[in-house]
């Protein structure tokens, strides 16, 4: 396996476990979801509402995608960085400002055109920048930071 291939995948895992376990966090603290759940969600972007009724199926696959989708985001971040040094010679901003796009293009962009079923309510604003900390800080600051440790080894 190569160097970058390497990167991105610890890139992704440490990022993926970082939200996932922050999204587990926080919906258990705010409104008592239990985690099967908070998984079955991420599945639902594929299933829409049968997600919730799939069991631990549901939640594995959506486990799965959410691995998948931090991975993405990590090797796209490590393609960037090879072009733009900014990235990774100021890695803790740089880190925080990806995560502000990869919040936006998520709940602007794949959201709305994935299966997931709208709320029924519409986000409060304690909930969007509880979601936009959580993207910033688990998943653009360490993938920021493996890259950048990564690229200072050789």
């Amino acid at each position: 396996m190569s160097r970058a291939a390497r990167v991105i995948l610890l890139a992704g895992a440490m990022a993926g476990t970082l939200d996932l376990t922050g999204a587990i966090v926080v919906s258990w603290l705010r409104a008592n979801v239990e985690p099967i759940r908070v998984m079955q969600s991420i599945a639902a972007g594929l299933l829409g509402a049968d997600s919730y009724t799939g069991g631990a199926a549901t939640a594995v696959l959506g486990t799965a995608l959410h691995y998948m989708i931090a991975t993405s985001w990590a090797a796209i971040f490590y393609a960037a960085s090879r072009r733009v040094k900014f990235l990774t010679k100021r890695w803790f901003v740089a880190g925080p400002l990806y995560g502000i796009g990869v919040y936006a293009f998520m709940n602007f962009v794949v959201l709305p055109l994935s299966a997931v079923p709208p709320p029924k309510n519409p986000p409060t604003l304690t909930g969007r920048l509880i979601g936009l900390s959580l993207i910033m800080f688990c998943i653009g600051l360490p993938i920021a930071a493996i890259v950048k440790r990564a690229g200072s080894r050789g």
